[in-house]
């Protein structure tokens, strides 16, 4: 049995996915979590995105001497998952993202760096401002919001994970998704997994955005 492997979203920590963690150890999963680099703490890389993101889990596994992988991905986390998966499909076995948006655009992709306007959260949100400082200390996390809104940019401009792209993957990949999810398009993530050879879409009731309101059996039910 392969470990697992828990990759938080943008703006995330693997903290916030200890109570995951939690639960499939209880189940006899070895499981690891980590940090995306300019995250939690962890320094900023030559470049930043799910490319480099993706060679963050590869260096993670040569540390940890794994060879092959399960994979959960949060958020942008399972965007980052596939894209690994597309990259070194024998180290990734299988694959579950939950709220992940597949579908970006210049359009989309505006609409979401609308959100990550530091000034206008430390005003409007300001408990979450704090959040953020503490999370990502010693990183300023102005500059992890100005990043990840040029990562969502180039995103907008030339997606990664294309038809072409989920045709190739060949793992298994269950695609979830919160019913009241209002981060990912149900039928666009319904699509996606139609486009994998080996997925599935499963549409979770009662459940908005935010991995802290998940039930988590939805999840380590299907490990």
């Amino acid at each position: 049995m392969n470990p697992v492997l828990l990759l938080h979203g943008a703006l995330g920590s693997k903290s916030q996915l200890d109570p995951l963690k939690s639960e499939l150890e209880k189940r006899g999963r070895h499981v690891y979590a980590m940090n995306f680099s300019g995250h939690s703490g962890e320094p900023f890389g030559k470049t930043f995105g799910i490319e480099a993101f993706a060679d963050d889990i590869a260096r993670f596994l040569s540390a940890n001497t794994i060879s092959k992988i399960d994979i959960f991905g949060y958020s942008m986390g399972g965007y980052v998952a596939l894209w690994f998966a597309h990259l070194y499909p024998s180290k990734a076995g299988t694959i579950i993202t939950l709220g992940t948006k597949f579908d970006w655009s210049v359009d989309s992709a505006e609409k979401e760096t609308r959100k990550l306007n530091p000034e206008k959260i430390e005003e409007k949100v300001p408990a979450f401002a704090r959040i953020l400082q503490s999370r990502h200390a010693p990183n300023d996390w102005k500059e992890l919001l100005a990043k990840t809104a040029t990562m969502m940019e180039g995103l907008g401009q030339n997606p990664l994970l294309t038809e072409k792209t989920f045709n190739a993957v060949r793992n298994n990949v269950h695609v979830l998704l919160g019913d009241q999810d209002d981060m990912a398009d149900r039928n666009y993530s319904a699509a996606v997994a139609k486009m994998l050879p080996q997925g599935t879409f499963t549409l979770l009731p009662d459940t908005p955005h935010p991995i802290e309101k998940v039930k988590l059996s939805n999840i380590t039910d299907l490990f």
